[in-house]
């Protein structure tokens, strides 16, 4: 369906926030959330208050026309059309960052790896979000590349690059190019301290005694 899991939104924008692209390519943008939340916080949130100056070039690539919506006119600076393993050879871009937010899963694993082959071609980076558990799923909404294909785990997308997975309960997410350690060791650093503090809330006492 053109849309994605709602309950894995905070760590894929998370990622984005931290990677800062200038540019960003989104592969099966379905209605269009991520765009909408990639031109916010990497716009709004950038300091600027020169209101819809936008500066960071945000495009995607739909298989099935039928999705797109004059609010995908809007955000995105370009909407291309077609097969993404037809589209991407033609583009002549170089992206810092592309998006594949439960698009993955439906390609083979030949297409696939077509597919992330290309990507790291023509970007610096590639953020992946897809189910760790795929069900079944044929056609829906008369679109016959919603059929799910592989379920993909990290030992298939490891050789693609140096990688950063995230923790999930029931999301493969993945971050892959040269920043993918750097913002790993940030993130975990960050994340660690806080679980410290929830978990552990005496520790704010100590560390006040010990100051």
């Amino acid at each position: 369906m053109p849309s994605s899991q709602y309950y894995q939104i905070n760590e894929i924008i998370e990622l984005v926030v931290r990677l800062k692209p200038a540019s960003v390519l989104e592969i099966g943008p379905g209605f269009g959330k991520y765009g909408f939340l990639c031109r916010e916080y990497l716009e709004l949130w950038d300091g600027r208050e020169a209101y819809g100056d936008w500066q960071c070039r945000i495009d995607c690539i739909e298989a099935f026309e039928k999705y797109i919506t004059p609010a995908h006119r809007y955000i995105y600076n370009n909407v291309y059309t077609g097969d993404a393993l037809n589209v991407l050879p033609d583009l002549d871009f170089k992206y810092d960052l592309v998006l594949l937010v439960d698009v993955l899963e439906h390609f083979s694993y030949d297409d696939g790896r077509r597919l992330l082959a290309l990507c790291r071609a023509k970007a610096g980076h590639i953020l992946i979000a897809s189910p760790k558990s795929v069900n079944a799923q044929h056609e829906v909404f008369e679109n016959q590349y919603e059929q799910h294909r592989f379920e993909w785990k990290k030992e298939h997308l490891k050789e693609f690059g140096p990688s950063l997975f995230l923790p999930h309960h029931s999301t493969l997410i993945c971050l892959i190019g040269d920043k993918a350690e750097s913002i790993g060791r940030t993130y975990c650093r960050q994340h660690f301290r806080w679980a410290l503090k929830q978990h552990f809330p005496f520790l704010r006492s100590l560390k006040r005694l010990f100051n």
